[in-house]
């Protein structure tokens, strides 16, 4: 009986905590391991160096943000076959120049936007400096706002029609991907909201091969080890939502108190 007093206390305190931490995300840092906050601006901007600095050329800098208002995320990590893990795809220059990757019709061809053939197109990317592009960033001032990452809210953006993203280059998403389910993800701990996922804020961005079966199974609940803790690790939603994607400290936009939803 005793111990079941002090669980049942533990679970309270924990979820008086993590509900503190909802209404409060900015000073969830302190209980979750975020990564580091980056400059709005830098926020989603990476590094790949799978290669470069061994062939005696600079890192790439590569801003999802700048990319994201021409195309979504289905065209370079579906149809281009890019990897959502940074230096794990093997990009080449060879390769680019021969029209895969970067390099492909209707991106960095030469026509549609600088090419691989001339040198002094070079630093554009290879220039290893997260920043580079910040001075675009003005160009995000009248999209709705967001608390945390670019401080954009790219799914009212979409919706709102400020950004017209391209969704395929030749490879047409399936007619039925807008699926639209939406499901209610129980938290891990008593009194805590439900997490809520859409799949069709998310069909809008991403292809359902993005997700499934590699990150998550198909039928609900059968994924193993899907926890917060796991998440923070750059697993399940982590693969996005730490580094590109509204971050995990914002902690609202996937466990609202009262969700209005219809299954």
């Amino acid at each position: 009986m005793a111990g079941i007093m002090v669980r049942t206390r533990f679970l309270s305190v924990c979820s008086f905590v993590f509900l503190i931490l909802l209404m409060f995300p900015e000073r969830s840092i302190g209980f979750w391991e975020f990564p580091p906050a980056l400059p709005p601006a830098e926020h989603g901007n990476i590094i790949i160096n799978r290669i470069s600095e061994k062939n005696g050329v600079e890192p790439v800098t590569f801003s999802h943000w700048i990319h994201r208002l021409k195309y979504t995320c289905r065209v370079c990590h579906f149809e281009l076959e890019f990897n959502f893990q940074v230096n794990t795809t093997e990009i080449t220059e060879a390769a680019n120049k021969a029209g895969r990757y970067c390099g492909t019709s209707g991106c960095h061809d030469g026509k549609t936007v600088f090419g691989h053939d001339n040198k002094k197109n070079c630093n554009k990317c290879h220039n290893d400096d997260r920043s580079y592009g910040s001075d675009r960033y003005a160009e995000l001032s009248a999209f709705p706002k967001a608390r945390f990452g670019n401080l954009v809210d790219w799914g009212q953006a979409l919706d709102k029609g400020l950004i017209k993203p391209q969704h395929y280059l030749t490879i047409k998403p399936r007619s039925d991907a807008g699926f639209g389910k939406v499901l209610l993800l129980e938290a891990e701990w008593q009194g805590i909201p439900a997490a809520v996922f859409s799949h069709k804020l998310h069909t809008e961005w991403l292809d359902c091969n993005n997700c499934h079966p590699d990150i998550f199974n198909i039928k609900k609940k059968t994924t193993k080890h899907f926890s917060m803790n796991r998440i923070l690790k750059s697993e399940f939603c982590g693969v996005c939502h730490l580094n590109v994607a509204f971050p995990m400290n914002d902690c609202k936009r996937c466990h609202p108190d009262h969700p209005n939803l219809k299954e």
